[in-house]
């Protein structure tokens, strides 16, 4: 979602706590967006085309962990999906070692990654530490930090 930061509008916090309570929302706000998009987890590994609102173009790479539509205990229960808005392109990389064989999916995740000064992947998991992910992003090179 983008939003104008001038056009934000303040809220009471009697109306957040209730809205909380009570919402399934994934975001919360008295001004509508600019623009929005989802990337949904129809994507099968590697680069795909999608459809960026003109709003996102100046954004060079968003890189956000999501879940990933496993079959078996084996396959990848979560994805990095890395977005070149101004390219209007989408890559996924299925995580190969993060399975439900090998983890406690739902109480051990991947909280977050970014990349790190040669270009590959570095993040966290909960419950797991934190590591340094193979070139191709699939597999844990190096654990930085065990939990």
């Amino acid at each position: 979602m983008c939003f104008d930061p001038d056009q934000l509008v303040a809220f009471p916090i009697e109306e957040i706590v209730g809205w909380f309570k009570q919402s399934n929302d994934r975001v919360y706000s008295r001004t509508a967006p600019v623009a929005e998009f989802e990337v949904g987890r129809r994507f099968p590994e590697g680069t795909h085309k999608i459809e960026v609102p003109d709003a996102f173009h100046t954004v060079d790479e968003v890189i956000a962990v999501g879940s990933y539509p496993a079959r078996t205990r084996e396959d990848s229960a979560c994805a990095v999906y890395v977005v070149y808005p101004q390219a209007g392109l989408v890559e996924v990389v299925p995580q190969k070692w993060f399975t439900a064989s090998q983890y406690d999916v739902g109480r051990q995740w991947i909280s977050r990654v970014t990349r790190s000064e040669d270009h590959r992947f570095v993040g966290e998991a909960v419950r797991v530490g934190k590591f340094l992910l193979t070139a191709d992003g699939q597999q844990v090179a190096e654990w930085i930090e065990k939990a």
